[in-house]
């Protein structure tokens, strides 16, 4: 009797740690991805960045965000961490994103509806409360700006091998496939889509110069990122990027209270005069050039497509014609063009037509409440980080830009959307701990 208690012991310990072992195996993927959330985020906007438009791997950008999900999500659970703080911000989030949903969900299934909710709303919805969660230290912003940098060095790179025509660098190669997205004869990068690039290059570009005042990463090789942006954004061949670009450096040069950055922007002046006089000393360059300053096309077309939208509205005011569903529209109020589907490129348009009076009033209310995080007060123990008094003054600057070009095309882009509603969200979770450090 003895011996078979013995064995029954055995038995169970045996049980026992190979219950362990299997826990252990099982979770331990979990474990890694709690570990280093910040790395897993820019993961997540890399993968944004980057998703190639091929069928095989179309959903990597999903696969992504849902392991950072995950990974955040299992981190706040073991830390004990609130998962969702309701900021001012969110209410507009959610009103907009209920909106779409059940306009979508009405619907029968399309691929392209979900995967535009998910650029436009739920994903930088998410992220805008998950970085709350994320970055929260002067370690991660500082991997934040390290991957700002980077980003905006591959984008220039990008632009610029395209205006020399030096197409064998640029990578990824489906950024030449004339098939794919739209402006394949401008400097479009991954987005596929001039306007989109070029705000990016943008945002990033700012984002830049915060580091180059603030001193944390000098030398050559910032120099000559900066001097690359005015190329890169040259390199759009878009009207409304280079307005916008002048616009942001100019209100730099007029406003700013930094000498160091006012000197920076009046040396991308330079460099973009610079620029412009060997584009124009070259025939082909300065022809191109000449030919986008003149082009009428898009002025057209841009008149035709927001007047078709204007009767539509009108139509409609209150109830919108539903999510997805201006472009199909839109050719039976336009006349002169014979596509079977128009787009309004303007983000405040289309909000007007799809969702009524009160899609664009969520948007609007949203779009508030993002500027009332830039008031927000800035601990003590920040202000020589990342999110300083200086951000703050730049957030504005930041917000303009996204406003500007949304209204020159439909911000479905998760990487740009994705990447001001990350800021939106640190700054939103700087607030609440100058809050707590005030109750104190």
């Amino acid at each position: 009797m003895q011996a078979i208690s013995l064995r029954a012991t055995r038995g169970e310990a045996l049980t026992a740690e190979l219950a362990v072992r299997g826990a252990e195996m099982a979770l331990g993927p979990l474990q890694m991805l709690m570990a280093m959330p910040s790395l897993l985020f820019l993961a997540a906007l890399t993968a944004m960045l980057l998703r190639p438009p091929d069928v095989q791997f179309y959903e990597i950008d999903r696969l992504a965000f849902a392991l950072l999900v995950v990974g955040v999500v299992g981190r706040a659970v073991v830390w004990r961490q609130g998962l969702l703080v309701m900021e001012r911000a969110t209410w507009p989030m959610l009103g907009l994103t209920l909106l779409a949903l059940a306009s979508v969900a009405g619907q029968p299934f399309d691929n392209e509806a979900w995967s535009l909710l998910a650029a436009k709303f739920i994903v930088p919805f998410t992220l805008f409360h998950l970085a709350g969660l994320v970055f929260a230290e002067e370690r991660q912003f500082r991997q934040f700006e390290i991957f700002a940098l980077v980003v905006l060095a591959y984008l220039s790179f990008t632009a610029i091998a395209f205006l020399a025509d030096a197409k064998s660098l640029i990578f990824p190669r489906f950024i030449l496939d004339e098939s794919l997205g739209h402006h394949a004869d401008r400097a479009r990068g991954p987005l596929l889509q001039a306007v989109a690039n070029g705000v990016s290059l943008n945002l990033l570009g700012l984002l830049a110069l915060h580091a180059y005042r603030r001193g944390s990463v000098r030398g050559v090789k910032l120099a000559l990122l900066l001097t690359s942006v005015p190329i890169a954004i040259l390199a759009t061949m878009t009207r409304a990027v280079w307005l916008s670009f002048a616009g942001t450096v100019l209100a730099l040069i007029f406003l700013s209270g930094n000498r160091a950055l006012r000197r920076a922007c009046v040396g991308l002046v330079l460099v973009a005069g610079l620029m412009l006089a060997v584009v124009l000393a070259s025939p082909e360059l300065g022809c191109t050039l000449a030919d986008r300053l003149e082009e009428r096309g898009p002025v057209d077309y841009r008149q035709a497509v927001y007047a078709g939208g204007w009767d539509m509205f009108l139509e409609r005011p209150l109830t919108g014609w539903g999510f997805h569903q201006m472009p199909a529209e839109l050719p039976r109020h336009v006349s002169g063009y014979s596509e079977k589907e128009l787009y309004p490129h303007n983000t405040y348009l289309e909000l007007l037509v799809e969702h009524g009076v009160l899609g664009l009033v969520l948007y609007l209310w949203l779009m508030r409440e993002l500027w009332r995080l830039g008031r927000g007060a800035v601990p003590a123990n920040e202000r020589e980080g990342f999110l300083d008094t200086q951000f703050h003054r730049l957030w504005p600057l930041l917000l303009a830009v996204y406003w500007v070009n949304a209204a020159m095309v439909v911000m479905s882009y998760q990487f740009v959307n994705g990447l001001l509603f990350t800021m939106a969200g640190m700054l939103a979770a700087q607030r609440r701990r100058a809050e707590a450090a005030r109750l104190c």
